[in-house]
């Protein structure tokens, strides 16, 4: 069989691209290894339509809205894509299988990196750690915001958060080296503090604690992680699709990547990572897919 469209990743945009193509009467197959990061956001206040949602809500009334449509949804891993001499893309999968189709949609996103602290992943599950403050800062209003990682990757994240709270704290797992001078004038005069020597995190009663190697604890209400993330555009790059410095790949405005048959939407395409862009994404990639598409007349 050789579907329609092939959309690889069942995050927000993935999803979102299902329910267009299916209600476009398309032959479609989703593939997901089960790592959205949508599904970590606690809960989300401007998405359209809901005065809060949490990541995993979201994903599962998607998620039903597929279902209605018939819609096969994978739970396993490509590992590659390849251009077929007369038009289209192949998947291989995990389990060695391969599939095939005219269209392929790349909905991988992106994953966050993250120091090795043994109480972040603990602090993750509880959902005590905020991913997006665009999404949710507007909450954290007053309070005591930490903002965890290198003074390179967190200060940009930090004078943001500034605009909501006076008490915006820079906790550094930097190892001892000096700071660029720039960076620190500007987080001191704008009341950023910055604290050196995190070595773990953990839950403390309603608040999360920083611990420091001389095991004193930074007590804040809210912390946002500023690692780094690794963009999920490998099954692209490899088929020679542009992409930015930091691997994000580069659509026109219907979302088409450079390699013919193949387009990307959501945060593997965009840095403003937020779910109303990745949907946009979708609404549009879908249906530009399906007017590429031979017609499918009644």
């Amino acid at each position: 069989m050789i579907f329609d469209c092939l959309i690889i990743g069942a995050g927000p945009a993935g999803l979102t691209a299902a329910i267009y193509l299916s209600r476009y009467r398309r032959n479609i197959l989703v593939i997901d290894e089960g790592r959205s990061r949508a599904a970590l956001i606690p809960e989300s206040h401007n998405y359209p339509g809901f005065r809060g949602i949490s990541g995993a809500q979201l994903l599962k009334i998607l998620d039903d809205q597929v279902s209605q449509y018939g819609v096969e949804v994978q739970r396993q891993k490509v590992v590659s894509l390849s251009r077929e001499p007369q038009g289209g893309l192949t998947a291989e999968v995990g389990s060695g299988a391969r599939v095939r189709a005219a269209k392929v949609l790349l909905a991988t996103g992106i994953i966050d990196e993250g120091p090795k602290l043994p109480g972040l992943k603990q602090v993750i599950y509880e959902g005590s750690l905020r991913f997006c403050p665009i999404c949710d800062a507007y909450e954290a209003v007053d309070r005591r915001i930490g903002v965890l990682g290198s003074v390179a990757t967190a200060a940009k994240k930090a004078l943001f958060l500034r605009t909501y709270s006076r008490e915006v704290v820079l906790l550094s797992i930097d190892a001892p080296k000096p700071l660029d001078r720039e960076v620190l004038a500007l987080l001191s005069n704008t009341g950023v503090k910055i604290v050196k020597g995190v070595v773990d995190v953990e839950r403390s009663g309603d608040s999360i604690s920083a611990v420091l190697a001389n095991g004193e604890r930074y007590r804040v209400d809210v912390l946002y992680p500023a690692l780094g993330a690794a963009v999920r555009s490998q099954l692209a790059v490899e088929l020679g699709a542009r992409c930015t410095e930091d691997g994000a790949l580069i659509v026109d405005e219907k979302q088409r990547t450079s390699v013919e048959d193949l387009y990307a939407a959501g945060d593997v395409v965009s840095d403003l990572h937020q779910l109303s862009v990745a949907t946009g994404h979708a609404a549009i990639a879908a249906t530009e897919i399906h007017n590429a598409l031979p017609p499918n007349y009644r």
